[in-house]
């Protein structure tokens, strides 16, 4: 126990404007971070882990994986509220609200220039090229990942076996991915009573690999507090519907920019599970029932939200800009093509802000309780295997051209037919691996190899 004038200085709060690394710095390794969130969650989790745990050391390895499950909780892309709530452990409010946005940019913006490449003039053999590289080296990305965490967070054989049921579960009995992450926490709990270890909040459970540079009590806290709440509620939700009056206002209650920004709030609050959980529902209902797009559009979307930076979530910025495009009134089809892209990718993810700077505190009130770390124990054993299940399905639908399920009763297994197989995506694939796994080369200098060599055997096609 730390004592005296001393120990009562560092249970302080710091002001909520504090900031623990200088926001210049801060904020220019957030940039780089987002030029490198390709890949999905786990490629994106891995990128952060690799940049603020394992080189700068800003945070140490419990206090990222204590985020994270908090994050895994969460509806909405947890990769980018990961970065909200790191942002804000470093720089407070401004470092979430920088961390969050820069993670969302690059994606945003090489979404709405592929989106404009291909309602002009359709797919090029340098786009082409170009993701042929990528979505292999993702492989590798999320592999590392599945590596990296793994080694942390799984040092009891019974957290491997936790793991292991969480990978089953998703991938072969597709259990709803909050029952997987409900059952891992209370089976966290109930081990932590046979293996005291895992309740341990002084992080002895989790491979804690090199210290941090700056201790969890430097870290930025905010005291929870009512008013601290209603504001953020206030300041939050204001923000969060504010395009959409405004759509109204302007543009017609009527016109499809209400109809995408209401529809694309309600789905940001319902995406448990991660992308692939609501991209069926979106899927069917931006299809079937507001007919703003084609199936086999949404199919391309999704290919390209896949291979470019950001979460896998912005494929709705695709559909929104297409459901706008296709009824632009009363704007300029071009126009309201922009317009239906930034505003559905601005209701889709305020939310994860609101989410972070409203239940942040509280978490890191409780980041000393026995039974909740026993709970985030058992938590972060189930994200290794989600984490393995995301870099299957990402492999099998790269690496082969015909993927099919097969049930046997609540069995279902996707199959990939072997002939179908993609001989550029497993070379590639390979490259990635030995270069990230064997020379060590950093994730963007992968991916801009891989691109280089899938652009190369396109055009000698």
């Amino acid at each position: 126990m730390t004592g005296g004038a001393f120990g009562d200085a560092v249970r302080k709060d710091p002001p909520e404007s504090a900031d623990v690394v200088p926001l210049r710095e801060a904020t220019a390794a957030w940039f780089r971070i987002s030029l490198q969130t390709f890949g999905g969650p786990a490629g994106q989790i891995a990128v952060m882990q690799r940049a603020l745990v394992d080189e700068r050391r800003w945070i140490g390895q419990r206090r990222f994986l204590h985020a994270l499950n908090y994050c895994m909780l969460l509806p909405g892309p947890e990769a980018q509220q990961l970065a909200v709530y790191t942002g804000w452990l470093l720089n407070g409010t401004r470092g979430g609200l920088i961390a969050g946005v820069l993670f969302v940019l690059p994606g945003l913006v090489a979404l709405l220039a592929l989106t404009v490449l291909t309602l002009a003039a359709g797919d090029t053999a340098v786009v082409v090229g170009l993701f042929a590289g990528l979505a292999p080296a993702v492989i590798a990305i999320v592999l590392q990942a599945v590596h990296r965490v793994g080694r942390r967070a799984l040092t009891r054989p019974a957290l491997v076996v936790v793991a292991v049921l969480s990978f089953l579960a998703l991938t072969v009995f597709r259990v709803p991915f909050p029952l997987v992450v409900a059952a891992a926490g209370a089976t966290g709990w109930v081990l932590a009573r046979y293996i005291p270890a895992l309740a341990d909040v002084e992080g002895r459970s989790v491979e804690a690999g090199a210290a941090p540079l700056i201790s969890d009590d430097a870290l930025h806290q905010a005291r929870p507090s009512l008013v601290r709440t209603l504001r953020v509620l206030g300041v939050g939700v204001g923000a969060w519907f504010a395009p959409v009056l405004l759509a109204a206002v302007l543009l017609g209650p009527g016109s499809v920019y209400v109809d995408e920004g209401l529809f694309f709030a309600g789905a940001a609050v319902v995406t448990f599970g991660g992308a692939y959980a609501v991209l069926a529902f979106v899927a069917q209902q931006a299809v079937q029932v507001h007919g703003w797009l084609t199936s086999s559009e949404m199919v391309h979307g999704l290919a390209l939200a896949e291979t470019t930076p950001g979460p896998l979530i912005m494929v709705t910025q695709w559909v929104g800009g297409l459901g706008a495009f296709r009824s632009p009134a009363p704007l300029d089809p071009w126009v309201g093509m922009i317009v239906g892209s930034l505003l559905t990718t601005w209701v889709t993810f305020v939310p994860s802000f609101l989410f972070i700077l409203l239940g942040a505190p509280y978490v890191e009130r409780l980041r000393h309780n026995r039974h909740l770390t026993a709970v985030l124990n058992g938590i972060t054993a189930a994200v290794v295997g989600v984490i393995a299940n995301l870099a299957l399905y990402f492999a099998l639908h790269t690496l082969f051209a015909d993927v099919r399920p097969v049930s046997a009763g609540p069995v279902l297994i996707e199959v990939p037919d072997i002939a179908s197989w993609d001989p550029l995506a497993f070379g590639i694939a390979a490259l990635a691996l030995l270069l990230l796994f064997w020379r060590r080369w950093s994730t963007l200098r992968v991916l801009g190899a891989c691109a280089a060599a899938g652009l190369v055997a396109t055009l000698l096609r």
